[in-house]
């Protein structure tokens, strides 16, 4: 699409902030008015409108994205994005490890084990490590547990959490990742821990660490997302 505006401007409305291009109010893709809950948010998407060159291309506004998915998917039933959220507790990637004599262990086992347990203590929930790759689910004390934590936040918070804990598989790294004090980086590299240790072992392949790139590109984007909608 051409470039139609000239002039980005962020305005204040009366349930938020909302971006227009010259007089034009933004919509979202199901023409819900595009009304974010900080300014901070409105500043960044307006960075994104303000920075497309003479064509616009929608790959270079990921923020974009996610306010009309937070807006138009999350706001209407918060409750199916959670049920669907949570589901990623009984299978989370930190807590299915390695057999005890297997190298691949000890490394998980440093790791992963103090980011689950400061999770536990943070959230007063428990936790089965399974060790191997047959399935055991948590207990429904501990997804009832979890349904709350994700209860506790917003629509735009939990549009981040949801992408976070699906690219990382992992709620625990979804929802450590959703604190002004988390190191995203850090949460996100030990998800990926197994995906690193294979590349040690075997080599590492153009297109898989291409792959592995952008998604940890989209990771960091949701928690800067996330970052950004907070009061």
């Amino acid at each position: 699409m051409k470039r139609f505006y000239k002039k980005v401007s962020v305005n204040e409305v009366e349930s938020g902030w909302q971006i227009t291009l010259d007089t034009r109010a933004i919509k979202t893709v199901k023409g819900t008015p595009q009304v974010v809950p900080t300014k901070a948010l409105a500043d960044a998407l307006a960075a994104e409108w303000a920075g497309q060159g003479e064509k616009i291309d929608p790959q270079t506004m990921p923020l974009r994205d996610m306010a009309d998915y937070a807006i138009d998917m999350v706001s209407p039933d918060p409750g199916a994005l959670i049920d669907k959220t949570v589901a990623y507790g009984d299978t989370d990637t930190l807590l299915y490890r390695a057999d005890p004599d297997e190298p691949l262990f000890a490394r998980q086992q440093e790791v992963w084990e103090p980011i689950v347990s400061a999770f536990e203590t943070r959230h007063r929930v428990e936790f089965v490590r399974i060790s191997g790759i047959i399935h055991h689910p948590q207990s429904e004390k501990t997804l009832t547990q979890l349904r709350e934590v994700l209860g506790g936040h917003r629509p735009f918070a939990l549009a981040s959490i949801e992408m976070m804990t699906h690219l990382a598989a992992s709620l625990i790294t979804g929802l450590s990742s959703a604190q002004r004090d988390a190191d995203a980086l850090a949460l996100w590299q030990a998800a990926s821990l197994e995906e690193e240790w294979q590349a040690e072992e075997w080599g590492r392949d153009e297109e898989a660490e291409e792959r592995r790139e952008k998604r940890t590109g989209d990771f960091l984007k949701a928690r800067e997302f996330w970052e950004l909608a907070q009061d």
